[in-house]
């Protein structure tokens, strides 16, 4: 999966130095959880607040920025919000490097500075501007170093570095594609990034929904561990129960472990918030739900049943599949045709596998295709 390569860029969330002062402290903690929440409009009132109140620290810009990429992520190749989110991510770096004129040991500063432009090199990593992303890498690695010594209990800024470490052994690896690039950067060390960020996992103030959240997706992704994935699944589904990535999530891990039941439970509570149209829940959350649904339906032979999730999830793949094909599409042509040739409707399944047979490869889709296109498949 080639957007986890722009995991190796970020820096997220530290918390810094704040003020000892327990109504920032209020507001920035309500407004994280309101954006993970995906409650954008009451995030922004917050953080707008931490701006009048406290207009010399970064944190209220920096926070307003994230709600812009929590859009981007609920929608990931939608590209509408990009500008908007790298101008404010802008205006973050140019706050800070005039609070660095005055202090160059200005620990809020450093930390949302590298932050920021750590953001600026992921989302350039996933429109695949991997120059750009990779010298935003090597310019914010520093910088958040520097903060770490000026503060070195800070459990927060372990996340970047737990996330450094961990996926600058493994992306290689993975990625032949990105290894030439990482000429210009320190290896990493797997074991310590798991290590860090557990313990921001357990012990971060604000970073501790972020670490979970990459320990979920790094088990579940690299570690074949779905069980341990699981874990911090339902803490973060628990914590954030109105977040579609984290209940899709809960999901996708439930296929994975084999919880047929568990995992329809979970999508077809996702399919009644789509059409509640509640926020998040849109087009590729529906499209994802109805695919798991005719896949639970397939592997339980109920072609009828299965046959207008499917459908329902082509449909929607049709929409948002832009510049390339998904593999949510090339599967449901495949299954769908699966689906005819077990209602005996061998017409529709031919044309269903030459479909396939036009798209990229997808797994073994091809093969599958021409394998059925030669004997019709059978319950």
């Amino acid at each position: 999966m080639k957007k986890i390569i722009f995991l190796l860029f970020i820096f997220l969330f530290t918390r810094a130095d704040y003020p000892q002062d327990a109504k920032f402290d209020s507001l920035v903690t309500t407004g994280i959880k309101q954006i993970y929440n995906i409650h954008f409009t009451d995030a922004e009132k917050t953080f707008r607040s931490v701006i009048s109140d406290y207009p010399q620290h970064p944190a209220g810009r920096f926070f307003l920025a994230m709600i812009d990429w929590w859009k981007i992520l609920l929608d990931i190749d939608n590209e509408s919000y990009d500008d908007l989110f790298y101008q404010k991510l802008e205006d973050v770096i140019f706050q800070c490097d005039e609070l660095l004129k005055k202090n160059e040991k200005n620990v809020d500063a450093l930390f949302f500075k590298g932050g920021a432009i750590g953001f600026r090199g992921r989302l350039r990593a996933i429109r695949e501007s991997w120059l750009k992303a990779a010298d935003d890498g090597r310019e914010a690695l520093p910088i958040v170093e520097r903060a770490s010594k000026l503060d070195p209990k800070n459990q927060d800024v372990q996340l970047g570095f737990g996330i450094y470490n961990y996926y600058a052994a493994v992306i290689p690896e993975e990625y032949p594609l990105v290894k030439p690039l990482m000429i210009f950067f320190p290896s990493g060390d797997k074991a310590k990034g798991i290590d860090q960020l557990k313990n921001t996992a357990v012990n971060g103030k604000y970073a501790k929904y972020e670490a979970q959240y990459f320990l979920m997706t790094l088990n579940f992704q690299f570690e074949n561990n779905p069980y341990e994935a699981d874990t911090y699944a339902k803490q973060l589904s628990s914590e954030f129960p109105d977040n579609p990535s984290f209940e899709r999530w809960v999901g996708r891990i439930a296929v994975k472990k084999g919880e047929a039941q568990r995992y329809v439970q979970v999508f077809t509570d996702v399919l009644d918030k789509c059409h509640q149209q509640k926020n998040g829940y849109g087009k590729v959350a529906e499209r994802e739900a109805e695919y798991y649904l005719g896949l639970f339906y397939k592997n339980v032979n109920a072609p009828d049943s299965a046959l207008p999730h499917f459908e329902k999830s082509l449909q929607l793949s049709l929409q948002i599949d832009k510049d390339e094909t998904s593999g949510f599409q090339i599967n449901t042509e495949l299954y769908l045709g699966m689906m005819y040739d077990a209602l005996n409707e061998r017409d529709k399944a031919v044309k269903k596998y030459n479909t396939v047979l036009e798209l990229k490869e997808f797994g073994s889709s091809r093969e599958m295709a021409k394998k059925y296109l030669e004997q019709p498949f059978r319950r």
